[in-house]
Order: structure tokens, then sequence, then C-alpha cells
């Protein structure tokens, strides 16, 4: 299989879950799905520009940085990828996820869908 296939498979079926858990107000996975749509997306876009794999990491600066795309992208969309890496929350402490879980609410999370889904398309563009 295609590896750049593979990581877009993935990113959209992770968009997709993001989706279904803005619909039953799962904020805080929202959050975090919606970073797994980016940080593979990136990868996708790392795959097909770089001729090494993609480095096993959630920051998604670095990997913008790493694979290129860092000079293509607008200060606003450095910005909404700076906020959302912190929603990796594979493993953070409790009191972190209890905060950042409090912090997120229906129009936020809203917010990061359709950012999430305008940025997703626009790195898609550039494959």
């Amino acid at each position: 299989m295609d590896k750049v296939k593979y990581w877009l498979d993935i990113a959209d079926y992770d968009f997709a879950t993001a989706q279904d858990l803005f619909k039953a107000s799962r904020w805080l996975y929202v959050g975090f799905m919606c970073h797994q749509t980016l940080e593979k997306t990136l990868k996708a876009y790392w795959t097909s520009k770089m001729p090494v794999e993609p480095p096993y990491v959630h920051n998604l600066i670095r990997l913008v940085e790493g694979s290129g795309l860092v000079d293509l992208m607008s200060e606003d969309q450095l910005s909404f990828l700076d906020a959302i890496t912190p929603m990796n929350i594979e493993a953070r402490y409790p009191d972190y996820k209890s905060s950042l879980a409090a912090s997120l609410d229906k129009d936020i999370c809203n917010t990061i869908l359709q950012r999430t889904s305008e940025l997703q398309q626009w790195i898609k563009s550039k494959l």
C-alpha cells in the first residue's frame, strides 16, 4: 500500500471520529482526534516529499519544519498548529487532561473541527 495513501486514509478516519465525538459532546477527545488528523496528514506530506520516514513525534510544528512545509504556511496556520499540539493527550498527566478538558466547549470544538478540516484540505492540496 502506498505510504502517503496510508497516512491520508487514517487521517480521514480520525477526522470522521472527531466529528462523531463532537456529536457526542466529548470535547477533550474532539481536540485529540483533530490533533491526530493533522499529525497524520502532515506525515503524509512528509512521506511524499522527504527521502526518510517521518519521525515518531507528535509535535506538529516539528513536522512542518522538518518537511519544509513551514515555508508555505501562513502565520495563522502555524499559530493554529501550535495551539492544537498540546491536545495530543495520550501521555499527559490527569491534572493536565482535566485543565485541558475544562478549556473546551461546543463552540471552541466546532472552531477546532472547522480549522482542522480547512488545514487538512490545504495540506492535501500541496501533495
